[in-house]
């Protein structure tokens, strides 16, 4: 059963959004005009401007959107898989509270949704963006993530903690941008656009990497080379 629930087309400020949305998964900040947002959306030109200001505000308002959506899904994912776990939660268990709300579900087949994810791609493979705006939208919630994952890997240094995170985000950015190459490469047998297909395989993927740190911070405190 979907976590996340989303609203229908109901106004006009609703309709830049989508519309914004849309057009800066397509083309990008730079790509996009508000003059074209408006027109996208069927609105007066002015319209954007007036609800959102500047260009930038709108492209802040657009990723923030859904971002309160995905990060209190999470959040309670985490908070019961803690609850269930009576503080002593699996890395793979932490794991799937992170990835199930933004990889399974209904939603994932939106439209909305699939412009939203090829936007937060985009944005996390950027230079220019993904350091500033990442850390605005989601570092506070990677942060509770990260001190998860402590719980479930005593001993593991911090440097290995967020490396293996690092290689995590980029397995999901991939993902979210549904670029077609693993259906190229693997011949037809995967999909990038079945997300539950890839959510599974993460998890167990990521999974292994963070438990392969754990067993060498126990070899350390062992003794063994």
């Amino acid at each position: 059963m979907s976590v996340i629930r989303t609203e229908p087309r109901l106004d006009r400020r609703t309709a830049i959004l989508d519309a914004a949305e849309e057009q800066f998964a397509k083309h990008g900040y730079d790509g996009v005009t508000l003059r074209a947002i408006a027109k996208h959306a069927g609105v007066d030109v002015a319209l954007p401007n007036y609800y959102f200001g500047p260009k930038r505000d709108l492209f802040d308002a657009v990723l923030l959107r859904r971002a309160e959506i995905l990060n209190q899904a999470r959040l309670e994912q985490l908070d019961a898989c803690l609850v269930e776990s009576e503080r002593s939660p699996t890395v793979e268990a932490i794991i799937r509270a992170y990835l199930r709300p933004m990889l399974t579900g209904d939603h994932v087949r939106e439209e909305g949704w699939k412009n939203y994810y090829a936007l937060i791609a985009y944005v996390n493979n950027s230079p220019e963006w993904g350091g500033k705006l990442m850390t605005q939208f989601f570092d506070p919630l990677i942060e509770r993530f990260i001190d998860a994952l402590r719980l479930a890997l005593p001993g593991i240094e911090d440097r290995d903690l967020y490396w293996a995170y690092h290689c995590l985000s980029g397995a999901l950015t991939l993902t979210f941008a549904q670029t077609g190459r693993i259906d190229s490469l693997s011949g037809g047998l995967c999909h990038s656009s079945d997300l539950e297909d890839a959510y599974e395989h993460m998890v167990r993927f990521t999974a292994a990497g963070f438990e392969s740190f754990r067993a060498e911070a126990s070899s350390k405190k062992k003794g063994r080379p």
